[in-house]
Order: C-alpha cells, then sequence, then structure tokens
C-alpha cells in the first residue's frame, strides 16, 4: 500500500524552523521522508542536530540573508521542492490611533518580506512541481482589535500567495497560505497577549487555543503531493472560530 502524504527525496526549507510551528513541520517532513533545512535567527544547530535536520542561520527580513539560505540550501542537497515560509513576529499591541508607526514597518519586514524574500530567492531554485506554504493568519482573513501592524502584514501575505500561485502556476508550483488563530507558542504567550488567549479560549467554538503540531500537520497536506490541485487558498486553521463564536460567548453576550 502506498504511503499517503510522503515526502520521500523531497527537499524542504523552512523559516522559522527552531521552536514553534516551524519545529513541529519540521519534525513532520522528516518522518515523511524529507530531507529538511530549519532556518532561524539564533544559533539552531543544536535543535537541527536533535532532529535529523540542517540548520542554516538566517534573517527572513533580511534580503541578502534569504538569498543565502536558499544557496546554501542547494548547495547541501540540490534544488528545492518545498518552501515554508513560516519565520514571523508580532511588535505593538494597542488600538489603531495609538499604535506606533514604526511598528507597522517592523511587521511588514518579518511577516510580509519574508514570504516576499523566500518566493524570490527559492523558486528560482525550486524543481517544477514545487510547493510552497505561507503561513499567514487569522488576522489575515479578518480585523483583529489592537492588532493592526501584524494584521495588515498578515493580509499582505495572503494577497503574495495568491499573486504568486498564479504566476507560478505555469511550473506546477503550488502556492498557498494557512491561517491559525493564536498557536500555543512563545510568540503568543507574551504578557501582552494575555487579552487576545483569553478571548480566543471563549470565542473559540473548539475552546481553545491551537497546538504548534495541528498547524503542521496542514502544513504537511499542503507540502505533499496528493494535494496538486490546491493552490492559490487561504486555509483557516481556526477550531470553528472563523464560522462563528462559541454557543457558550453567545449565551454570555446575549444574557448581558
Amino acid at each position: 500500500m502506498s504511503h499517503f502524504f510522503s515526502l520521500d527525496g523531497a527537499v524542504a526549507v523552512i523559516t522559522g524552523g527552531t521552536s514553534g510551528i516551524g519545529l513541529e513541520a519540521a519534525k513532520r517532513f522528516i518522518e515523511a521522508g524529507a530531507k529538511v533545512v530549519i532556518s532561524g535567527r539564533k544559533d539552531g544547530t543544536q535543535i537541527a542536530d536533535e532532529i535529523g535536520a540542517t540548520f542554516v542561520q538566517c534573517d527572513v527580513s533580511n534580503e541578502e540573508s534569504v538569498a543565502h539560505l536558499m544557496k546554501e540550501t542547494q548547495a547541501t542537497y540540490g534544488n528545492i521542492d518545498v518552501i515554508v515560509n513560516n519565520a514571523g513576529a508580532n511588535f505593538g499591541y494597542d488600538v489603531l490611533m495609538e499604535t506606533e508607526t514604526d511598528n507597522f514597518d517592523k511587521n511588514f519586514n518579518i511577516n510580509t518580506k519574508g514570504v516576499v524574500y523566500g518566493i524570490k530567492y527559492g523558486v528560482p531554485l525550486m524543481n517544477d512541481g514545487g510547493r510552497i506554504v505561507n503561513v499567514s493568519s487569522m488576522a489575515g482573513l479578518q480585523g483583529a482589535a489592537y492588532l493592526s501592524p501584524y494584521v495588515a502584514s498578515k493580509w499582505a501575505v495572503i494577497g503574495v500567495t495568491r499573486t504568486a500561485a498564479m504566476e507560478l502556476g505555469s511550473r506546477g508550483i503550488r502556492v498557498n497560505a494557512i491561517c491559525p488563530t493564536s498557536v500555543n507558542t512563545p510568540m503568543a504567550n507574551t504578557e501582552d497577549g494575555q487579552p487576545q488567549l483569553r478571548m480566543e479560549r471563549k470565542a473559540v467554538p473548539l475552546g481553545r487555543i491551537a497546538e504548534p503540531e495541528e498547524v503542521a500537520a496542514m502544513i504537511h497536506f499542503l507540502a505533499a503531493t496528493d494535494c496538486n490541485f490546491v493552490s492559490g487558498q487561504a486555509i483557516a486553521v481556526d477550531g470553528g472560530f472563523s464560522a462563528g463564536m462559541s454557543i457558550e460567548a453567545y449565551n454570555t453576550l446575549a444574557a448581558e
């Protein structure tokens, strides 16, 4: 019997691969047979050694750094089959009128330009039939109070994803985005982020936030060749949040 969702022999690059969603995706890919390069701003050589990956240091907000990551991957393994543009950050929790303009630049430099650079420098080294998965957010599908710079950067990721899917389709390269709600990672579990987490645990129909391995599973799904007619999509991984608020949250609001 064939092995569904095999990545046997595929070469994959995962940015932000030393923790959270990226690390869980790397583990899944390796188990499915892929050769994996993970990147991060801090040294992740030990983490890569532990899971059987290769580490290349990279700051995705720096164009030359991303170009180096892709060239190093090609030099080590040959052409690239899968790119996961996962590295992300959030700068600033505030209402739009009081948001520092600099926070827009910081969010766009990592969340949006990091995706653009990954595509720009990865695709020329990519095999036809390759797969690109960009990590956006539910904040890229709807507004989110106190998070306007992050929201704007993640909406832009979806626009880039859909444009790239159109432009690269002739090579059989599929480009998709995933849009999770908050995920149980260090990025979400900051002091400023606690109100957002409390809200989601009440409003999400499944009554909790996502675990990184659950989001990694969707990345794996899109990276496998089983899904070769899925492209240009922004797929929610949200516990039902986009369908509507939980019945508990509804009843609480209705009772007031």
